[in-house]
């Protein structure tokens, strides 16, 4: 491979408009595992701290994915699911090009550790799980946590059903009942490893490194109205946030 040199792009994004135009060319195909860093840093003579950069735009443009101890792999384009999450508005817009598919249906138990993070007076709350796919490909598993008062509005939607499939989310099929629309999700970012269920929705093996989100949903009176859990597969799947300074 050869550069085609500009003068102002660093040797990093040199880098990775070479690959990505390799990968978008064919020339390594879905699945297919790149060069090691060290193999890119002395092909190209560039230090792997440069390899490293450039896998890393590579990544959060989807066009290769990491796995732990594997190395890097070529992604095929439209095959992994991209999208900007800065708002409500964004996540309720997951509706638009992916399918809800329900694995559990909601059902009453009882669960202390959900319950104790959505602040209620009682160990009893619903839960549903569902997956979610683009273009037929499963990339998240998803378990919901609703309040009792909460979960009643929508315990008769057919979108909740067992094996249900539709374009909704959650939270698109709470708030038309809601006193209070929801404003605020507060979230976290950890990874996991896959237990069964999760590897057998997904179609991964178990113990298969995962990006884990827990979201915490509330309402403009400051009430939790859900808590929702997801594991998602990092080949099928780009979480991207733009930072932006304060004031600017």
């Amino acid at each position: 491979m050869d550069y085609k040199v500009r003068e102002t792009e660093p040797a990093y994004a040199q880098l990775a408009r070479l690959l990505r135009e390799a990968v978008e060319a064919g020339r390594y195909s879905d699945g297919t595992r790149l060069p090691t860093e060290a193999e890119l840093a002395e092909e190209h003579g560039v230090s792997r701290q440069t390899v490293r950069r450039a896998f890393q735009d590579l990544v959060a443009d989807g066009i290769v994915y990491r796995v732990p101890g594997r190395g890097t792999f070529a992604n095929e384009s439209g095959r992994r699911y991209r999208r900007q999450l800065g708002s409500i508005e964004d996540l309720l817009a997951l509706s638009a090009d992916t399918v809800m598919q329900i694995v559990s249906p909601l059902r009453r138990g009882v669960d202390i550790d959900a319950a104790s993070r959505l602040r209620l007076d009682t160990d009893v709350l619903y839960t549903a799980v569902f997956k979610r796919l683009h273009d037929g490909i499963p990339f998240v598993l998803t378990t919901v946590h609703l309040p009792e008062h909460v979960a009643a509005h929508v315990l008769d939607s057919p979108e909740l059903h067992a094996g249900a499939s539709s374009r909704n989310t959650m939270i698109g099929l709470l708030e038309p009942h809601l006193d209070s629309p929801i404003v605020e999700a507060a979230q976290s970012i950890t990874v996991a490893l896959a237990t069964e269920q999760v590897a057998t929705e997904l179609n991964c093996a178990v113990g298969h490194p995962l990006l884990r989100v827990d979201r915490l949903y509330s309402d403009d009176a400051g009430a939790l109205t859900e808590l929702s859990v997801s594991y998602f597969l990092p080949e099928h799947y780009t979480y991207r946030v733009t930072l932006r300074r304060a004031g600017l």
